[in-house]
């Protein structure tokens, strides 16, 4: 049986609180929740995606006159107004443009603020983790590849672009950005994220958070900004067997020294409203009910205040894939005593709680503060003063040239050289052959969206170059059958195939006097695995189908040849970067990723960036990072120990001198700062980009540090012969840690500090902390 609705007179319908944009936040909420019926609240922590046809007529477009009867309490949160009709690939059924997508939105929100009985606005969401995935957005390089740049104001600068053409679609909630630390190369989401290491990651998410919502710790949207969603607490970046969604063995010490640190900078340092968990479960807990970690961590010890949301159906399955819930109803329960404030994408879990409120198998005032979060960020975001977008607006800024130049931008500052003999820089003379499976598209990477031009590598060699030189193409090998990130089945290419291709690869190389080849990932061979017939992981890093045997018979020809990857996941390319005569890593470059890499190979611009993870030699390292335990790594049999290529690891066109660091003062208090100093000078003939990187070890402590742990960088630019002093401030913050007591303390000792361009060529001096 309904509720019946709370009845008021027209006068005080007229003096309604919530109604007050002048109001208290608090207070405004409050009058509202004490107006709604249970159907209304519930309605407003559930959600609608794939459903949306439901009020779509026969050419995806909404029919209005099905919402009331389809919606009759009202609709809280609606996702991805910019797609079609939910999980189809836009290559498939082409989504919105800025136009569409605006119609929808407004449509949306005249109904829900003038025919329902609150006049209650609708939260929107997207993606846009690396460019708002939507018809004519944005581009920029996946998130992997912008941690290589090490350059937390571009990162600032890409997100706010994002935040800018999501928002003028009338979208006030973003689902980004990923700051779980990335410990397994096997899992598919690793290009999602900023790297291995806590410290960089968390620079770079609250760079992106600053980027989407604005600077400082205010809780109020903006203009043109989108309120942030952290994700995933957390442990998702180290699963076992390297699967997505895999237990995460970690322990309490484990999380709070490297996988906490990125979540806690962010909910400290930015006004973050929304957080995601995670799907997977740590010790036996998934995150989705884990009241320690949503409630005792997230809200108590760090301070945060704003909306949980959960990961997409990972409510229902706590019922389906962990089993500690025999139904939705007793998933909803579990997750909403957890904390987890709003059930996407469908609210299949959530829309049980109704029935259970009525029952008294939950109490009323659990739902309600659920309600109250997800009513606050509508209120925060000024939905109930102007739910509105201006589709003229939208279509102006949405890949604009300024939006394009920082694409670019954000491009080259992305490349890592990784080896070079002389090779590079190229001169546009002769003929150059660019070969391989990347050359001719480009690939964007996981949550892609459809800008309205792409620029390929050999599209961007061809522009750069002109009639000086002449360009020969040939495919080399396919990749993977299909390389659409949607489609479920994924299957390697004919080998068969291959081999003729390569053959043709062979043949057409004979007669030019370098070779450009292109190698790496297709969407399938690296990308998130959302379900059983949806996989995205591997058990191995070797490069996937004959790509290798390609590189063998080009090099076999005795011509130069520079190895380009493109790729998701860090590759184990241990005979390439052996043979090769240069090796570039791009990861997944964006829009403007030809432009770009033309721009790098051709010595336009000078590579700066730096790998954000250890690149193993094989899957056999697994796990392998920098901050390792002084106990690990004692060796092999038969192999190498260290791997192919250390944290932090990036070369240039010229070559930069590095002080050893200089102290401040050799000693100081557990409470004090001493300020390091580093001199770098550019001993080249080229301006280029060094980054400085400031690494700590306590030398002696009461439990197990890591060798060493990054607190610190910065990329400056010189010219030659340039010398400049880069200074960092080490305080408690970068010498803390946490005891055998499990409390966080800076113990009196000698710690190394160590500078250098990476993490293992490293120059060093001890600061002292009294006691």
């Amino acid at each position: 049986m309904a509720q019946a609705a709370p009845r008021a007179s027209a006068s005080a319908a007229h003096k309604a609180i919530y109604k007050d944009g002048s109001a208290p936040v608090e207070a405004r909420v409050d009058d509202l929740l004490a107006r709604m019926t249970l159907e209304e609240k519930i309605a407003q922590i559930t959600t609608v995606w794939e459903n949306k046809v439901r009020i779509f007529d026969a050419n995806l477009q909404l029919d209005p006159s099905k919402l009331s009867s389809t919606f009759p309490n009202g609709l809280g949160h609606f996702a991805r107004p910019s797609d079609a009709k939910g999980a189809v690939s836009p290559r498939v059924v082409k989504g919105r443009d800025p136009r569409q997508t605006v119609a929808l939105v407004n449509a949306l929100q005249k109904w829900a603020m003038t025919q329902t009985r609150l006049g209650i606005p609708i939260l929107f969401h997207e993606e846009g983790l690396h460019g708002y995935a939507a018809v004519g957005a944005t581009s920029f390089p996946q998130s992997i590849a912008m941690a290589s740049s090490f350059d937390p104001d571009m990162v600032r600068a890409v997100n706010g672009v994002i935040a800018r053409e999501i928002r003028s679609r009338g979208v006030s909630l973003v689902l980004s950005p990923v700051v779980d630390i990335a410990r397994d190369p096997r899992w598919g989401r690793i290009e999602e994220t900023f790297g291995e290491d806590p410290y960089l990651v968390g620079e770079m998410g609250v760079a992106a958070v600053e980027g989407l919502q604005g600077m400082g710790r205010s809780r109020t949207l903006g203009p043109g900004k989108v309120f942030a969603t952290l994700k995933h607490l957390t442990g998702h970046g180290q699963p076992e067997s390297g699967t997505n969604v895999g237990p995460a063995p970690i322990s309490q010490r484990e999380l709070r020294e490297n996988f906490f640190p990125p979540f806690e900078q962010v909910v400290k340092r930015t006004g973050i409203e929304a957080v995601m968990a995670s799907y997977n479960e740590i010790d036996g807990v998934p995150s989705h009910a884990n009241r320690w970690l949503l409630e005792d961590i997230l809200r108590r010890e760090w301070g945060f205040a704003g909306a949980v949301v959960s990961d997409y159906s990972a409510i229902d399955q706590l019922m389906s894939l962990h089993h500690i819930a025999p139904d939705l109803e007793g998933a909803a329960i579990r997750a909403l005593d957890a904390g987890v404030d709003a059930d996407l994408p469908e609210g299949l879990s959530y829309a049980t709680l109704t029935k259970a409120v009525r029952e008294g198998r939950v109490a009323q005032a659990t739902v309600d503060r659920a309600v109250r979060r997800m009513l606050e960020l509508k209120f925060r975001a000024g939905l109930f003063e102007n739910p509105y977008a201006d589709a003229a607006k939208s279509v102006a800024i949405t890949n604009n040239a300024e939006a394009r130049a920082l694409a670019l931008k954000a491009a080259q500052r992305s490349v890592i050289l990784l080896k070079n003999d002389g090779a590079l820089p190229l001169k546009a003379q002769g003929t150059i052959g660019v070969f391989g499976p990347s050359a001719a598209v480009a690939r964007l990477g996981g949550y892609y969206g459809q800008p309205p031009h792409t620029v390929s590598i050999l599209d961007g060699i061809r522009a750069k170059v002109g009639a000086r030189a002449k360009i020969l193409f040939a495919q080399g090998v396919k990749i993977t059958e299909n390389d659409d990130w949607w489609e479920d089945k994924v299957k390697l290419a004919d080998p068969a195939a291959n081999r003729a291709l390569i053959a043709q690869a062979v043949d057409a190389a004979k007669g030019v006097d370098h070779i450009v080849l292109t190698l790496g990932d297709t969407e399938q061979s690296s990308r998130e695995g959302w379900a059983s017939n949806h996989l995205g992981d591997r058990s191995s890093l070797d490069l996937p189908g004959e790509q290798q045997a390609l590189f063998d018979a080009l090099k076999a020809l005795g011509k130069p040849i520079t190895v380009v990857l493109i790729n998701g996941r860090p590759a184990s390319t241990v005979k390439i970067a052996a043979e090769a005569n240069a090796l570039v890593e791009g990861w997944y470059l964006g829009e403007q990723g030809g432009n770009a890499m033309a721009d790098i190979l051709f010595g336009d611009v000078n590579p700066g960036g730096k790998l954000p993870v250890t690149v193993p030699r094989s899957v056999g390292q697994l796990p392998v990072f920098y901050n390792y335990k002084p106990s690990a790594h004692r060796g092999y049999l038969f192999d190498k120990n260290a791997p192919l290529y250390p944290f932090g690891f990036g070369l240039s066109y010229t070559t930069f001198d590095l002080s050893p660091p200089r102290l401040s003062s050799a000693t100081m208090g557990p409470g004090g700062t001493a300020t390091v100093s580093v001199d770098v000078r550019n001993s080249g003939a080229r301006e280029g980009d060094e980054v400085v990187q400031l690494y700590v070890r306590d030398k002696v402590s009461s439990v197990t540090r890591p060798v060493r742990e990054l607190k610190g960088f910065q990329r400056v630019t010189l010219k030659p012969g340039e010398s400049r002093t880069v200074t960092f401030t080490v305080g408690p913050e970068a010498l803390q840690m946490w005891n055998d007591h499990m409390e966080r303390v800076v113990e009196p000792g000698a710690f190394e500090i160590m500078t250098g361009s990476n993490s293992v060529d490293l120059k060093s001096a001890t600061l002292t902390v009294t006691p």
